[in-house]
């Protein structure tokens, strides 16, 4: 009985150890894979010479995938046309790269991947792999590094190409327009580049935000950062260079206008506005009258008349005062008049720093102040007047503001009369005022300033300004009225003393006004009052 006891007794311990080690132990994929890709050979070898193939394959240990190949994956000297490079959209254990043209004599190439390689399952990146071949008896090996940086803005765009042209008897700075470079990189995510495997000589190092990804200058739609000097190596191979990157302006030129209503044409343009001046030179009605007026987002002027008259197109003489002259034939038919459309500057918050003013979509002509009231929250009358400033359209309503109060404005009807005979009907804006004590203040101290003006800018985290002043001597510039948030803060050095950042100009050698940038971000906080001394370096 014993012996069957004990027996018994071993079967039930081992099914309950069988039970609790199921329960315990689920069926799972095992531990996630995170090793990365491993290069296992190519054929031909890497860091090959006297290169005679039309194809390259690269084996791994494992399936791979190339990942944004396009973005990343980075040839230099560049090929036209581009090498197919597989897989794409799919997995293999090797990279396949088919050459479609000759490659050039006596020439080191690169194929820099980036961060393309991934492992198909887990994604697992074999990051700036590098192929490397000569087509004749040796590899360059010379080497060059740097970091590029907005020239303006605290941060960069991503993906900034890095170019060298090589500086011979062929060189000029135009070639940037229409001449692939002779070496190349990409910044990818980082604001860092290398050069690899250069070869002796003077180079011009340029930086391009290039959009086509065609290796070559677009201005209208690419930036452009240049270092000064031509480089030489081997001598400058142990320097970090710095290139700063800008958007040019161009020299200015006329578009053709458009008419965009019955009274109004449209005039845009390119580069620096200046003193641009539209004359119509067609005939007109005796009663004729015309107002111009500047956009306030896109470059482009806005031509308004009166009376409308039938004509199949006008003759429009457009210049400046830097001696440009240009003649212009818009067509013109009859269309629908613009109505008058209002609204408010600043929304429903009025800064207490700032007077109330109102925004038009047509000319403003003419305002009836007597039919207008303005009332604070306890329905009191506020005395106020009206300033027109007709040059930026813009209707100034000034009045003595108190912090923590809440306004109505009502304009009754035909208060307002615009330049084509609109008028208002009957509109109430409601905007209110914060108290003091919901605003912070800057108290801003320059140091090491080498020569002023200096231009100042608080801007948000989006870099936008929201304020500036002129900094003419180490005065204290107090920045008031800021509403709680985090700020940065910019001095530009205003090398011109024009008031505003001038950018650069390539083929003029012009780099941009240089800009400082307050090292850390400033957290500000309600009724703070933030003193903070900026040592420029």
């Amino acid at each position: 009985m014993n012996k069957k006891l004990n027996t018994l007794l071993f079967a039930v311990v081992l099914l309950t150890i069988v039970v609790s080690c199921a329960k315990k132990g689920s069926i799972t994929g095992g531990e996630k894979d995170e090793t990365p890709p491993v290069f296992v050979k190519a054929f031909p070898p890497n860091f090959s010479t006297n290169f005679n193939k039309d194809e390259i394959r690269i084996y791994f240990d494992e399936y791979i995938k190339l990942k944004d190949a396009q973005q990343q994956i980075i040839i230099s000297p560049p090929m036209d046309p581009k090498p197919t490079i597989t897989p794409l959209g799919g997995a293999g254990k090797f990279i396949k790269i088919k050459f479609l043209d000759t490659l050039l004599q006596n020439t080191t190439y690169s194929i820099n991947f980036g961060e393309s390689v991934e492992d198909n399952n887990e994604g697992n990146s074999y990051p700036f792999f590098r192929y490397v071949f000569s087509t004749g008896d040796f590899l360059d090996s010379l080497h060059v590094k740097g970091t590029v940086a907005s020239a303006i803005k605290k941060k960069i765009e991503p993906n900034i190409t890095v170019a060298l042209y090589e500086v011979d008897e062929n060189y000029s700075d135009s070639l940037v327009f229409n001449t692939v470079p002779r070496y190349i990189t990409n910044t990818l995510d980082s604001t860092a580049f290398d050069f690899y495997n250069l070869k002796k000589g003077k180079y011009k190092l340029i930086a391009l935000k290039d959009a086509a990804s065609n290796y070559t200058y677009e201005p209208r739609q690419d930036k452009i950062g240049f270092y000064d000097e031509i480089i030489t190596l081997p001598e400058d191979t142990a320097k970090v260079f710095t290139i700063k990157i800008f958007k040019e302006v161009f020299d200015f030129k006329a578009l053709l206008p458009k008419q965009v209503s019955k009274n109004e044409f449209i005039f845009p343009y390119e580069g620096e506005r200046d003193s641009m001046k539209i004359k119509l030179l067609s005939d007109v009605p005796d009663d004729f009258i015309s107002r111009i007026l500047p956009d306030k987002e896109k470059d482009s002027l806005h031509y308004w008349f009166k009376p409308f008259f039938e004509s199949d197109s006008l003759i429009f003489e457009v210049s400046n005062s830097k001696n440009y002259i240009d003649t212009l034939t818009p067509r013109i038919k009859d269309q629908y008049k613009d109505s008058l459309k209002l609204s408010s500057k600043f929304g429903s918050s009025l800064p207490l720093n700032e007077n109330f003013v109102l925004l038009a979509t047509t000319p403003l002509d003419s305002i009836n102040e007597k039919l207008i009231t303005l009332t604070d929250k306890d329905t009191l009358a506020i005395p106020f007047s009206v300033h027109l400033d007709r040059k930026i359209n813009e209707a100034e309503l000034v009045f003595e503001k108190t912090e923590g109060n809440s306004y109505t404005l009502q304009i009754l009807p035909e208060a307002i009369k615009d330049f084509v005979g609109n008028v208002n009907d009957t509109i109430d804006v409601r905007f209110r005022t914060k108290k003091l004590a919901d605003y912070g203040t800057i108290f801003l101290t320059l140091q090491n300033v080498k020569q002023y003006p200096v231009l100042v800018q608080v801007t948000n985290e989006k870099e936008e300004v929201i304020s500036e002043k002129i900094a003419k001597n180490e005065d204290i510039l107090p920045f008031e009225y800021l509403d709680p948030g985090k700020y940065f803060i910019r001095v530009i050095l205003d090398t011109n003393g024009n008031g505003k950042w001038d950018t650069g100009n390539f083929l003029k050698g012009i780099q941009p006004e240089e800009v400082k940038y307050f090292p850390e971000v400033i957290d500000l906080r309600p009724n703070w009052e933030l003193k903070q001394i900026f040592i420029l370096e």
